[in-house]
Order: C-alpha cells, then structure tokens, then sequence
C-alpha cells in the first residue's frame, strides 16, 4: 500500500508547487493505478484445465440377488488418455423391507481389494449410496464386485443362519460410476489419434466424426463405411455412434476428432497441403494433423482401391493400436484383414481360474458370445472344471449351472473329489441361447459349523480356466428384423453387400447411412467382407448374387420404382405417397410423411434378402433407418416391415408367411430336426408292412389248406 500513499503525496505536493495538471488527465491516471492496486492485492493465478466429467453406466439390467450372503461383478474402463482425479461410485440399491439394519451390511471391492463397507439406509424403496473410490486401484479394464450380507434379524449370536426368500438384494439399472479428470493432449501418432477418437467420452460428446467429399465416389463411400463399420464394433455404449460427414461440414470445435477419408483431388486446400502428392504413387497414406486443438487424420490415396485398403487398415483396432508414428503407407499388398478365432464350437468360460469365497450361497458368471449370424442348435454341452474347500458340510453343499435363467443341472460336493471335480451337461433340446447368454455357476457352500459367520472366507470354491462350452450353431435363416443385420453377415463379416443410393445424396442420406453402417458394424467382428456402392441400378448379375440395401426415394433412385410392386408398403402410380394395405390404413397426407425400412425376398434370388428403406422425401428415408441404428431399438421389432412417421411414432408388422430365407435350406433341417422321429415312423411302417405281409399269406395259406381238404374229399 506504501506505492499509493507515494501517489497520493505526489498528485497533493506538485499541485502545492503550482504544476498545472490537466483534470482529465489525472482521473484517468488515478483510474488506471486503481485498478492496477485492485490487480496487485488479489492476485490471479494460471489455472489448469478445467477437470472434465463422464458418466459410465454399467450394461448390467436391474437384477435381484437372494440368499444370506449375495455378491455381483459390474465392469467399467478408464481410457489411457484420462488423468483421473476422482472416482465416484453411484450405488442405487434395494434391500428387503424386512432386512435388519443393524445386522445387514454390505461391502464393495475394486479388482479384488475391498475398499468400502456400510449399513443399508432405513429406506423401503431404491436408494443411491454414493461412494469415492481409491485411485490407486484403479486399472484399465475394471471389475467392480458387491457383496452383501441381508439379514431379516439377529438371534443371540449375531447371526441368523436360517436362509429365507426375504433376504435380497436388488440392484438397480442407474448404478453408475462417475469420472472427473483432464484430458491428457493426444501425441503425434496414429495410435495416440485411434485411442482419443474410439474414447467413449469423445464419442458420446459428439467429438469424433468421419468426414468424406462433398460428393463421394462409390469407392470413397465405401471406404467410409467401412471405417464407421471398424469404429462401431468397438463403441460399448447402447446410444452413441460416430457420425459420417461431407467435407463442407468438417468445421471443428476444440477437442474434436476429425477422420478425414478421401481421394487426394477431394481434400478440402489445408489437408492437401499437408500431404505430398508425389507420396500417394502406388499407394495410400494415413497421416496426422494437429492444429489449433483440433485433431485430423487424413487417409487418402489416388485410386479407389488403395482408398478402400487404407480404410481396412483404419478398421483394424489392432493394427491402429500398434502404429506409434505420424504416417503410414499402404500399399496393395499390405495387410489389413483383421485376425479371427477359429474356435470350431468351444468356447472356454474363462482364461484365469475364477475363485469365489464365503460361506451360503455363491455365483459366478460368464458371458458367451456366438457369431452374430449364427444360433445354436441341439447337441450343445458345458464341460465345467471345478475344486473347492474340504471344510464343507458335504450334506448340503452342492453346485448348479444355469443358462441364463434355465437350471441346466446341480450335483453334490463331495470331499474325495474337492481338488478336482467336474460336471458334464448337455442343454435340453429346443433351448434358444440367441447371440449371447450368460452361464451362472452357484455354489451352496454350507460349513460344518453353522454358527461360523456367513462373512468368513474359509470356504471356498473355483472355476477352472479349461472349463468350457461346447456349442452346436446354425445359420439363422430367418428373413425378419429379429435376424437384422445378421443376414447381411456371413463368418463374422459383411456378406457381399451391395448398397444402392442416390446418385447425389444430402445430408439426411449421409445420416440414414451412418444409421444403417452403425448396426451392421456392430455385428461384424472382422473387416475382411465385401461393401460395393452403386448409384445406378446395378446388373442382374450383381442383384442376384449380393444383398442388396437400396435407400432413397421415388424421385432419386430408380432402383425403389422397380422394386414398387415387390413391397409391402407401395406407392402409389404417381410415387407421391405411401398407400394403404390390408396391415393399415394409410390417410393421403400422412402418407407423403412416412418413412419405412422393408426386408423383401429379393425379386433377383429368392434364396436371398433384400431391404429397402425410403419414403418420399429424404427426411422420411432418414426417420425410417432411426429405428435400425441400435440393437435396443432393431428388438422392438419381430416382422418384416416397420412404418415410421414424423412424431416418431414406429409400428412393425409381418407379411411374409414363410419366413425362411433360403426355403430349400429350411425344408432340410426340418427334415435334420425331425430325423429321429422320421426313422421310428419309417421302422413303424416297415414293421406294420411286415405283419401285413405276414397275416395275408397265412390267409392265403390257410385258404389253400381247406381248398385242399374240400377236394379230397370229393
């Protein structure tokens, strides 16, 4: 404060000794060294970026735990790139009414160390216990696991031992875990590029998009597919996709990730100049761009083939991941084809042995995946590998394996074979799997002395690492959305499709085909199937031995006008609306402002399908493909065709009596199926035919005896 009492002496000694001083002057030097003081005595300082947020919810649906002692695993990851500064755990739970609080408990555990422990509240409904959790135990890939103990009261000793149906526990679908944390700046790499724009928080913050021409070549559309095809195997969340662009939309904010596909000739001027024309001879680059905040990688070639091989290689996690350097070549032979298990059916639950401990009842589980456009067929078995504690009571404890929901079998524990036991079980005929189901392994661990706590370790059982499923699978052959994308899937990947659009597509194309891709990528595991775009009708050739995705409308495919008389929601002759049929009633205007996707057997190959999505203008083709974006959204539906409109709302109906997509194929398994029972009635047959046979010539024998006994005696 001594620099303004200097001042203020200063202003009062010159104006003394007659200085003039212009008035104006010194208010605007007194305001000036006013707002330097106020500067200097509340010092500013440099803050660091402010912490971002992100909430990951955990996949698991609300399920309910029963028994004494309850435990459940819930999965999260952290993305490298993230300096996490808090973790919060958003616990939303439900106990028994009849749980006693004082005697319940209930303990969370972070990769197998325990960190947190508490009482229910004295609530009767949902209720959410938020919880920090340690840093220092947090990994990549994380398994978050909740034991409880729900007591409905407490005898002399603590405990009460006596299992009954009121002691749950409830999780609810809203557990979350919450991040805070500050982005780490991507490197100069391909890989650095690859983790921050596949990162769930940059994709669900509508960072990342794919940008192409303004009007792409058929080549150029289909590199681009199969680039978001590559992004969206990988994306683990229900909702979010990554958006496919023209060039004239590539404007980015701060921190967005821009994957830029295109021939060199349709680069926008300040991505051409980052590449050297004289490096695309004979081959594609991918390439880094940073600026201003903004991130770019540039894939782009001067062919179409090497473009689609560029895009192969982007598609391929593997490959992007390993590549720690600004650019890449790719040249015709480079290889990009992803790498893919042959697992000939068997399907091991685990890689590491899995161990469960604590006394009651107690369950692990295991998620098993089929290809996508396969479903299992009967003859399907578990080979369950299996040891566990000798201090068990060998009365009551045993062990039961359930596919999902269905008790395959149980089986006694016994101590002669604690160190290792096994359990063959076949799956009962007709049991549907689908694509993916859980198999849930629960021990009743019951201890000799039944007044030892139900929270002791001591007992113990594990889950062998060669425990494993053996699956007997099929092709789906079903021409319905509930076998949608799968039928346009073959081995894992895209099954020759053949995609035919508008020859100049707007905004709402690009977004019905970033819908179409988003699901179809999700399915396929590998990207080494066939994507072609055409933007004319293609060949009879081609029709017939591809599926065929045609979208767009009346006016700028000509592909839907042929196909008018094959669909089950037409158009009227002049193609202005969408007319009524024996399913529904369909009003004039309303008509014009509908969209619907189709799935048709192909007019060109009746072993084949085909679907069809449009409406009359390209907003309505759009609202049509918004309900074949995401799985969660393609089950709502069981029929061939679905009809949306304007405010969203959706309806699916059948058609098609025979659902088979291949007839001839289904004729055979139901003739495989049937088999068994087909043989019995033929033994049947041959036995009925057999003692037919046998009653007539005894006739016809006895017949000719009293012939001969009638002439004799003439």
């Amino acid at each position: 404060m001594e620099w303004w009492g200097i001042f203020v002496n200063k202003y009062f000694i010159n104006k003394q000794n007659g200085i003039k001083q212009n008035v104006i002057s010194s208010l605007i030097n007194i305001s000036i060294l006013f707002i330097l003081f106020l500067f200097l005595s509340n010092p500013t300082t440099i803050k660091a970026a402010d912490n971002q947020t992100y909430t990951q919810q955990f996949q698991n649906s609300t399920t309910t735990l029963s028994g004494k002692s309850v435990e459940a695993n819930m999965y999260f990851t952290k993305m490298d790139y993230w300096d996490v500064k808090k973790l919060t755990f958003n616990f939303n739970y439900q106990v028994s009414q009849l749980a006693n609080r004082q005697a319940s408990d209930i303990t969370v555990s972070l990769n197998g160390v325990k960190f947190y422990s508490f009482r229910p509240g004295d609530k009767t409904g949902f209720q959410t216990e938020k919880i920090d959790v340690p840093l220092k135990l947090l990994s990549g890939s994380n398994k978050l696991t909740i034991n409880g103990q729900i007591l409905d009261q407490m005898d002399n000793k603590n405990y009460q031992l006596q299992q009954t149906p009121a002691n749950w526990l409830t999780i609810g679908d809203g557990s979350n875990v919450n991040f805070e944390y500050q982005l780490k700046e991507a490197e100069n790499t391909l890989s650095s590029f690859y983790a921050h724009f596949s990162g769930q928080d940059t994709i669900a913050y509508q960072r990342s998009k794919i940008i192409t021409a303004n009007n792409p070549s058929a080549d150029e559309l289909t590199a681009s597919m199969i680039a978001l095809s590559g992004e969206s195997r990988i994306i683990t969340t229900e909702n979010d996709q990554i958006p496919v662009l023209q060039a004239k939309h590539i404007d980015a904010d701060k921190n967005d990730y821009m994957l830029v596909i295109a021939k060199y000739d349709h680069l926008p001027s300040d991505l051409k100049k980052q590449i050297d024309p004289n490096s695309l001879n004979d081959r594609a680059v991918i390439k880094t761009y940073y600026t201003d905040n903004k991130y770019y990688l540039i894939v782009t070639a001067k062919t179409g083939a090497l473009i689609k091989k560029a895009a192969r290689f982007v598609a391929n996690e593997e490959l992007m991941k390993e590549t720690d350097k600004s650019s890449e070549d790719v040249e015709a032979s480079t290889d990009t084809y992803t790498s893919s298990l042959h697992d000939n059916g068997t399907h091991y639950l685990t890689t590491t042995s899995d161990q469960i401990q604590g006394a009651g009842h107690r369950e692990t589980s295991f998620l098993v995946q089929l290809p996508n456009d396969r479903s299992n067929a009967d003859g399907s078995q578990i080979n369950l590998h299996f040891n566990y504690s000798k201090n068990l009571n060998f009365n009551r404890s045993l062990v039961t394996v359930y596919i999902n929901n269905t008790v395959i079998g149980s089986k006694k524990l016994t101590k002669v074979r604690a160190d290792k036991d096994t359990l063959t079980l076949k799956l009962p005929r007709g049991l549907s799997l689908g694509s993916s189901f859980t198999v849930r392994v629960a021990f009743d661990l019951e201890m000799k002395d039944q007044d030892t706590s139900d929270n002791s370790n001591t007992p113990w059982a594990s889950v062998d690492s060669n425990s494993k499923m053996i699956i007997k699978s099929e092709r789906s052959n079903d021409l319905l959305f509930t076998n949608y994308p799968t039928l346009f899937i073959s081995n894992e990947t895209y099954n020759d499709i053949a995609v035919v659009t508008p020859k100049k597509l707007d905004e709402n194309d690009f977004k019905s085909l970033t819908n179409i891709f988003n699901l179809i990528g999700n399915f396929a595991k590998s990207n080494t199937g066939t994507i072609k775009f055409y933007k004319k009708i293609p060949s009879n050739d081609v029709l017939k031995n591809s599926n065929v995705i045609v979208l767009g409308t009346p006016s700028n495919n000509k592909m839907i006008k042929t196909l008018n008389s094959h669909l089950y929601f037409k158009y009227s002759k002049q193609f202005d609306r969408i007319v009524s049929n024996e399913k529904l009633s369909i009003e004039k205007d309303y008509g014009k402002k509908i969209g619907t996707a189709q799935l048709i057997r192909s007019p060109y190959n009746d072993k084949r399908g085909m679907l069809v999505v449009t409406g009359v203008n390209s907003l309505d083709t759009y609202i049509a493909s918004t309900q074949i974006n995401f799985q969660k959204n393609i089950q709502q539906f069981n029929g061939d065709a679905i009809v949306v409109d304007m405010n969203n709302a959706h309806y699916g109906y059948r058609f098609k009596k025979n659902k088979a997509i291949d007839k001839s194929l289904e004729n055979k398994r139901t003739f495989s199926k049937n088999s068994q029972l087909i043989l019995y009635l033929g033994l049947a047959i041959v036995v009925i035919l057999l003692i037919g046979m046998a009653v007539i010539l005894t006739v016809r024998k006895q017949a000719r005896l009293n012939g001969g006994e009638k002439d004799e005696k003439q």
